[in-house]
């Protein structure tokens, strides 16, 4: 895979220079506990709700909030400063819904966002300052709003892939998110989790099923509500990491043969609105739903000669042999067991490691092979027109955050 593919949540930044920064991975959405102060809440627009009436889990209640128009329906955003958030948000407002969105008082990369950073960049939103880790925090936030939920929307994910952040973000706090919204009338929760959980060998993947089996628990137990779990592949932004390299003539980075993964990456847009999608039509409730991008899946080779061609340059490629990378896990683990505070970073070169193997596609665990073919497609958004479109524009204003390994 190319040093800066994004999957789940993670994603590993792009350099030629040294192995270590190979291995430097930007995270886009940080959800992190704030104080315990009373939220903050702005644009009082609401309409008042009642709680449905559903009658089974394969479909949706033939009387619920689904009859309403989305000026009526409530629906509560968490991870809505993310980075997949903020564009949910966008297109959730846009379609006319009365959009609650749930953020920290600093919000953003390393909390750089102020609270009037935050209103200006949810601008049609009404903004919940509040905090997800805490449960009795959330639902007193919710609380003081006066009104009620019908629809909550997670797009939380962990800041780094971290063992402990992990479990706190991507199964702590999303349950949180569920709890909350529940007690406050929630028929309907959608989950954006990520297509890499098919074959769960990191913490956070982990995390992340082990809330999504509850989630689908919850449903059963309850007749009345409802679930829709989306499960994306890469993001055309965090595709963009080596595109400013190859146009100032330096090589392209890729593990193996560059054909060891690949992808059907879909943009931040296109998947948003599939999202919103999840929140009205019959058709997405209670199930499982990976999706991708228009078009084939791209390994890292062919994205590599895409950009190369794209930017007029003569392939190049460095080629970094992923025993390094087998090297430097064992090399971890063992010290692990002598420096436990080493736990996070053995944990990252795990994600490494997967994402220079794994493909982010469906997964047949029976064939143990990955389907381009079964990989639903979703937009029309291309990586070949983002491509172009940031070796005109450059990536500014796309930052993810930074984390580094070692």
């Amino acid at each position: 895979m190319s040093t800066s593919t994004f999957f789940c949540g993670i994603t590993p930044n792009s350099s030629t220079s040294t192995f270590k920064n190979l291995l430097s991975f930007p995270h886009p959405t940080k959800i992190q506990p704030n104080s315990s102060k009373p939220s903050v809440f702005h644009q009082t627009r609401f309409n008042p709700v009642t709680a449905s009436t559903p009658t089974s889990l394969e479909s949706p209640p033939k009387s619920s909030f689904r009859d309403k128009p989305p000026k009526d329906i409530n629906v509560l955003v968490v991870g809505s400063t993310g980075y997949i958030g903020n564009f949910v948000v966008k297109e959730l407002v846009n379609r006319g819904f009365n959009v609650i969105a749930v953020c920290r008082e600093k919000s953003g990369i390393r909390g750089k966002n102020s609270k009037e950073d935050t209103l200006n960049k949810l601008n049609g939103a009404n903004v919940c300052f509040s905090d997800v880790t805490q449960l009795e925090i959330l639902e007193k936030s919710i609380e003081n709003l006066g009104v009620s939920i019908d629809v909550v929307v997670s797009c939380l994910a962990s800041r780094s892939g971290g063992v402990k952040d992990s479990w706190k973000i991507d199964y702590e706090a999303t349950k949180n998110s569920l709890l909350a919204g529940k007690s406050f009338g929630s028929k309907h929760f959608v989950l954006l989790s990520a297509i890499c959980v098919q074959k769960p060998l990191l913490e956070f993947q982990r995390a992340k099923l082990k809330f999504e089996a509850e989630l689908v628990e919850e449903a059963e137990k309850d007749e009345s509500f409802s679930y829709s779990i989306v499960r994306p592949t890469a993001f055309f932004k965090s595709l963009g990491g080596q595109v400013e390299l190859v146009k100032d003539g330096k090589p392209y980075v890729m593990f193996g043969d560059g054909k060891l993964c690949a992808c059907k990456p879909i943009s931040e847009p296109d998947l948003a609105s599939f999202i919103a999608d999840c929140v009205l039509k019959p058709d997405m409730v209670n199930k499982i739903l990976p999706i991708g991008g228009p078009g084939k899946a791209l390994t890292p080779l062919e994205q590599g000669e895409m950009l190369f061609k794209l930017a007029g340059k003569k392939p190049n490629f460095i080629k970094v042999p992923i025993e390094i990378m087998d090297f430097v896990i064992g090399v971890l683990d063992f010290l692990v067991k002598v420096f436990p505070s080493l736990e996070d970073a053995a944990e990252f070169g795990k994600i490494g490691r997967y994402y220079a193997a794994e493909s982010m596609l469906v997964y047949d665990p029976e064939t143990k092979e990955y389907s381009d073919e079964g990989t639903p497609s979703y937009g029309k958004d291309t990586l070949e027109d983002f491509f172009r479109k940031v070796l005109e524009e450059g990536m500014a204003g796309q930052e993810l955050g930074e984390q580094t390994i070692f």
